[in-house]
């Protein structure tokens, strides 16, 4: 592990700052440690290189002097402009706080880097799993392959998924009701086979498990709400037996049930409402995937592709 000199200056006006993001921002340890170590970073590259160690001596030239030392250790775009942001927040603090009279770092630019297309699963993939995968016939294995079927069906977060209370799904409609970001309310359509296992599921409940539940939709054999992370434990399981992708998270059967979607030709904007959108440039992402999947298939197929 490499160890950074953290002059005394800056080392208080660090100290002010990390306590800020800890206990009024109230971030996650392991962001503070990333903000610590930029920090120290930068402010041993400026002592280093020019001697400096007044915080009120920073330029943005200084900055971007930092910024290209780092491009030209081929640190990827998307980092450096994580400990831009880092740098930002800092002397926005600082100057915020009044200890210093301005902030170097607000007028820079972040770098352009390559859109990143979401992660999906094939959906002859989808396909094999929800077909031909067996789950286990008890409790554990219901509870499993409901968690898979309703992602992929309905394209809805994790955080929606677990709060899915029974009195949500409106068999009549065939509909859900989900509790999106920031307790926006939206409804999803739900097609016949995915009712009918959700109409199972809840019959068997009693036959189960003991006791009265909480009134959630997916329950633990004690009856408890399901957690996010035994939905994160759940998805890797599955999709490991039908993909070798990298990413096997929630979120990628969200992408997947989106891509295949306008893949098929659904309607953008409806996308978006079924996803939660509040703009329509967040769902435009899954076209770029459609458009890939029309490039691969015109260099297969063509015969000047």
């Amino acid at each position: 592990m490499t160890t950074f000199f953290m002059p005394t200056p800056p080392g208080n006006l660090i100290q002010s700052f990390i306590d800020y993001l800890r206990f009024e921002k109230r971030f996650s340890v392991h962001t503070v440690k990333a903000y610590t170590d930029d920090l120290s970073q930068f402010f041993s590259y400026v002592h280093i290189q020019y001697e400096i160690e007044n915080p009120e001596a920073i330029s943005t030239l200084l900055i971007r002097s930092w910024m290209a030392s780092l491009a030209e250790q081929e640190m990827n775009p998307r980092s450096i402009n994580r400990k831009l942001s880092c740098l930002r927040s800092f002397f926005d603090h600082a100057r915020r706080t009044g200890k210093l009279q301005s902030n170097p770092a607000a007028s820079i630019q972040v770098l352009k880097t390559a859109k990143r297309l979401p992660s999906y699963v094939e959906e002859g993939q989808m396909n094999d799993l929800l077909r031909h995968v067996e789950f286990p016939d008890d409790w554990n294995g219901k509870t499993e392959r409901l968690v898979v079927e309703i992602l992929y069906q309905t394209g809805i977060r994790v955080s929606e998924l677990v709060n899915i209370r029974e009195n949500h799904i409106n068999q009549s409609l065939q509909s859900l009701k989900v509790l999106g970001k920031g307790n926006k309310e939206r409804i999803i359509p739900l097609g016949k086979s995915l009712l009918e296992i959700i109409s199972g599921y809840v019959s068997q409940k009693s036959y189960y498990l003991e006791g009265e539940g909480g009134g959630f939709l997916l329950e633990n054999e004690k009856r408890k709400k399901m957690q996010t992370r035994q939905v994160y434990s759940i998805v890797k399981k599955y999709l490991s037996l039908v993909t070798t992708a990298e990413k096997k998270s929630p979120h990628v059967l969200r992408h997947s049930f989106a891509t295949h979607l306008t893949n098929r030709g659904a309607d953008l904007n409806a996308v978006k409402e079924l996803l939660g959108h509040s703009s329509l440039a967040a769902t435009q992402v899954y076209t770029h995937n459609s458009i890939e999947k029309l490039r691969d298939i015109h260099k297969k197929a063509h015969p000047k592709g």
